[in-house]
């Protein structure tokens, strides 16, 4: 039996849940389609749709150029923006329900600070490391995965940190959370600056580069490396839809109805913790995707969780995709960071909400 759940404000007309997740995977293949045809070279869709299905045939496109642009350079790019953009916009959708604010995202707790710390110190400290395992000939893949490995061992470092702060007597306080994570958050942010300081020309044009956010460095072996973590938040996400809809009431009307409250709690920080780790790993920093994308669901089909989970994870992905479309093409030959294209689309967005709630607050 569904729960009803909190009415969000009134808006324009919603679509049904149906039609509001055919639509955001209808985006999704679009932007998909859009990501492998355009760029410096650009393809014709029905090209791309060619190489694709011989590629599944199991043809022989060896030495193709068409196949090498689309299988080769721009596949993994559109596979890892799809998931990053998923990750982080259910991350969004997760941290909003859990907080019962529709301005959480998964940077409000010091998730993503925790991660970027763990990144760029796998970037500044991590060089014996890489040589210790080539000396080892171990594979490539495995050697990839060191830096989304720290950046998911920092934001689950952080995690636990402010779960052991805000928890007493095995009750959670969402306040207590909410605080600690601005400190964490800070606090990383210092730990940063030192590594910083620390770091060559060469790791400081890296760091630079990567925490303005891009998916230019996409490469098999690092959709391989990141694909667990990034699905593991994709599957955990989905049995929250009841018991964050149930949350919406207060929290003791939840544990009244018979939803576990903590369990739901920790279950919901470790995979928020567990995406957004290795999307910061994945892609750099990048922001608002969190907070835009839940807000968008929410205007088209409204505030239950069973349907804005999984049309938040498809929305968020075209929506990634579309910016980093945006982020090499409009100033070609060179190409934009990818946070730059997201803030700037979701800047003035924040600023309209904000203005929305002034609004409804004060008539």
């Amino acid at each position: 039996m569904s729960l009803a759940v909190a009415k969000a404000p009134a808006g324009g007309r919603r679509v049904g849940p149906r039609a509001g997740l055919a639509a955001c995977a209808g985006l999704l293949g679009l932007a998909v389609l859009a990501s492998l045809a355009i760029g410096p070279v650009t393809l014709p869709a029905g090209r791309v749709l060619e190489v694709l299905a011989a590629a599944l045939r199991g043809a022989s496109l060896a030495g193709v150029r068409d196949a090498v642009i689309v299988l080769d350079i721009r596949l993994p790019r559109t596979l890892l923006g799809a998931l990053v953009g998923a990750a982080i916009a259910l991350g969004g959708a997760v941290m909003q329900g859990l907080f019962r604010n529709p301005l959480a995202d998964p940077a409000l707790i010091g998730v993503s600070n925790g991660a970027a710390l763990a990144a760029v110190m796998w970037i500044v400290l991590g060089a014996p490391v890489l040589d210790g395992l080539a000396a080892a000939h171990l594979p490539a893949a495995l050697a990839g995965a060191g830096l989304p490995a720290c950046a998911f061992l920092g934001a689950l470092a952080a995690t636990f940190a402010l779960y052991a702060i805000a928890t007493r007597d095995g009750r959670t306080s969402v306040a207590t959370l909410l605080f600690a994570g601005i400190a964490v958050g800070a606090l990383s942010g210092a730990g940063t600056g030192v590594m910083v300081f620390l770091a060559s020309d060469q790791q400081l044009r890296d760091f630079t580069f990567w925490t303005f956010g891009s998916l230019g460095g996409a490469t098999w072996a690092k959709v391989a490396a990141g694909l667990p973590f990034l699905l593991f938040m994709l599957a955990a996400a989905l049995p929250l839809a009841r018991p964050l809809d149930a949350l919406a009431l207060g929290e003791a009307e939840a544990f009244h109805i018979g939803v576990d409250v903590q369990r739901t709690k920790r279950l919901a920080i470790a995979g928020v913790a567990a995406a957004v780790g290795a999307a910061v790993a994945m892609a750099g920093v990048i922001g608002f995707v969190g907070l835009v994308v839940p807000h968008l669901v929410r205007m088209m089909m409204g505030p239950g969780h069973r349907a804005l989970l999984p049309a938040s994870a498809l929305l968020g992905g075209a929506l990634l995709l579309g910016a980093d479309v945006a982020a090499r093409t409009l100033v070609a030959p060179a190409e934009l960071p990818l946070g730059v294209v997201t803030a700037a689309f979701g800047a003035p967005f924040f600023l309209a909400l904000l203005l929305r709630r002034r609004a409804a607050l004060f008539g």
